[in-house]
């Protein structure tokens, strides 16, 4: 039984991009954030940080970018989430975040579930969840931007063994203030920490948040650049899910002990209600 303290050190980069070739900005952001919080053991970056939007910026995997983020990880000994990048895998192309572990290997890469649809043109959804191991840390899952808002990608990574959600997001709307309420909402829903990174200057409109398993915000930052370091506590989420939020609600032992029937998610399963919302579209 593993009796050390489980606590982790992030750095969430909230940085000010352009619409651009970011590859040596970045890099040089993930250096001098390792050399000055050297007890730091994970870097993630915001979604799309490399390039900025547009599927014809897309590379198929490995790439020279990953593969330079890969040497980045394996020379400062972290663990490296850069952010998202577009995968082209044949005539197909992903939003895809790459994980990348302290000896510079990819152990997963993960592909965005719900694009921007239907802004983020020409990108296809993934349709597999990723969750990894952190060796006597704990388990960490993968989501980006948009997927936040469809609750079940949330609580299917938590479902696998999330502890801590890693949530590179790309928003430059003003939808911002929203999209932080449903990161403190399914922090709390789910008992897991949120690290939801965001851009900052051209690229986005900062305010990046971290979550803590009872719905405490560990920092929200400014629309300004922030270097955002804390540690996460896995042991607090253990005891979060095991004794209830705030020693109150235990949702997801009531969840796993549920027996109740969802008709929207039987195979095949239609509903009138929706289908009268129209096709998918810009509206004009």
């Amino acid at each position: 039984m593993n009796t050390q303290p489980r606590r982790f050190g992030i750095a969430a980069l909230q940085l000010n991009l352009d619409e651009t070739d970011n590859l040596e900005l970045l890099l040089q952001k993930i250096q001098r954030t390792k050399l000055r919080y050297p007890w730091v053991k994970m870097v993630v970056l915001s979604e799309l940080a490399l390039r900025g939007v547009g599927a014809q910026h897309a590379r198929e995997l490995p790439s020279a970018e990953e593969e330079a983020f890969c040497r980045a990880a394996r020379e400062l000994g972290i663990w490296l989430v850069p952010g998202s990048m577009y995968e082209k895998c044949g005539s197909t192309v992903f939003n895809t975040t790459p994980v990348i572990n302290p000896t510079g290997e990819v152990i997963a890469r993960y592909r965005k579930i719900y694009p921007f649809l239907p802004y983020e043109k020409g990108v296809t959804g993934g349709d597999q969840f990723v969750v990894f191991e952190v060796p006597e840390v704990g388990r960490f899952g993968v989501s980006i931007c948009y997927d936040m808002w469809f609750p079940e990608t949330t609580r299917a990574l938590v479902w696998m063994g999330a502890d801590v959600i890693i949530h590179p997001t790309k928003t430059d709307t003003i939808d911002r203030v929203d999209e932080l309420s449903i990161v403190r909402a399914s922090a709390t829903m789910n008992q897991c920490y949120i690290v939801d990174v965001n851009s900052a200057g051209a690229q986005g409109v900062g305010r990046s948040i971290i979550v803590g398993p009872e719905g405490e915000t560990i920092h929200e930052a400014s629309v300004e650049e922030e270097i955002i370091t804390f540690e996460v506590d896995l042991e607090k989420v253990t005891q979060v899910r095991e004794r209830g939020m705030k020693g109150l609600g235990q949702p997801l032992k009531s969840f796993r002990d549920g027996r109740v029937y969802y008709p929207q998610y039987e195979q095949g399963a239609v509903s009138p209600a929706l289908a009268e919302l129209g096709e998918l579209k810009i509206p004009e």
